[in-house]
């Protein structure tokens, strides 16, 4: 169960993946690999206002989505655009593909790594998480985020080193994060995503949604 609280702009979409194989012993996919380019023939194409409306949802609780808070849907239309978007594993690969495209930011959250239960909410101030490898944190004060028992674990910026997708994930909860500006995208993107998780052998359910 994935409780939200209540929001005036979110219009969020989620769901459970199960993979067929831990993600490092599933194959590279050529057609995942082929949509991480801005040129790929895909259903959806983000523009300025898919973008302003993703930032205004952002916005709404205080944050300033903009440098390198920004969100990660525009890093990535920035990575295709100048040939730096890679294959990383099939979840990312997916996720990157609907995001780049559909012009909005998306969770994955490795659900053997997050504790429930699980929601959605604005982060406080003083919150924070480790983003990388490497330990480098971002400050999410105003910020909408997934969280578990132990605090915030994904957002629309930058997803959490402790609850990211690694070899050995086999189950994931993805999270769109759409804008009632945006009315049926989240959901249309998100039926596309799992079309194309469906590609891979991976089955996916409705994560359900309590208000």
């Amino acid at each position: 169960m994935l409780t939200i609280s209540a929001h005036p702009l979110l219009d969020a979409a989620a769901f459970v993946t199960t993979f067929p194989a831990p993600l490092g012993e599933l194959p590279a996919s050529e057609a995942l690999r082929g949509l991480l380019s801005d040129k790929a023939a895909a259903p959806f194409r983000s523009d300025d206002a898919v973008r302003a409306a993703v930032r205004d949802l952002l916005r709404h609780g205080g944050y300033k989505p903009t440098g390198r808070g920004k969100p990660a849907s525009e890093y990535l239309i920035r990575a295709a655009a100048d040939g730096s978007l890679g294959p990383i594993n099939a979840a990312v690969d997916a996720c990157n593909a609907v995001s780049l495209h559909s012009g909005l930011p998306i969770s994955v959250v490795d659900l053997d790594r997050a504790i429930p239960p699980l929601r959605i909410g604005v982060a406080p101030a003083g919150a924070r998480y480790v983003f990388n490898a490497s330990g480098q944190e971002i400050d999410l004060e105003g910020l909408l985020c997934v969280f578990d028992a132990e605090g915030p674990c994904a957002n629309a910026v930058k997803d959490s080193q402790r609850t990211k997708t690694h070899a050995g994930t086999t189950r994931t909860l993805s999270v769109l994060w759409g804008s009632r500006a945006l009315p049926g995208r989240a959901a249309e993107a998100a039926a596309w995503y799992r079309e194309l998780l469906a590609g891979v052998g991976a089955a996916t359910s409705d994560a359900p949604i309590a208000p």
